[in-house]
């Protein structure tokens, strides 16, 4: 099981590889939403144009989302 943490003030996802006292997997910056698909959540990112565009898919599944402000 793996735990997403999106920061919905700082814009700013951490993924661990199993809860959130474990090692981070990934961290990302200008993360401006995460959608709920079919299946897995997707992130979407924004360049410096505030164009956005999915960057990272994890299945729903095995992952665990927590949204802070």
């Amino acid at each position: 099981m793996q735990t997403l943490i999106f920061n919905t003030t700082l814009k700013t996802v951490i993924l661990f590889e199993g809860n959130s006292d474990s090692k981070p997997f990934a961290e990302l910056r200008n993360i401006p939403t995460v959608k709920v698909l079919d299946g897995f959540y997707e992130v979407i990112q924004s360049d410096e144009f505030e164009k956005k565009y999915p960057i990272l898919r994890v299945p729903i599944s095995n992952t665990n989302m927590f949204i802070e402000k």
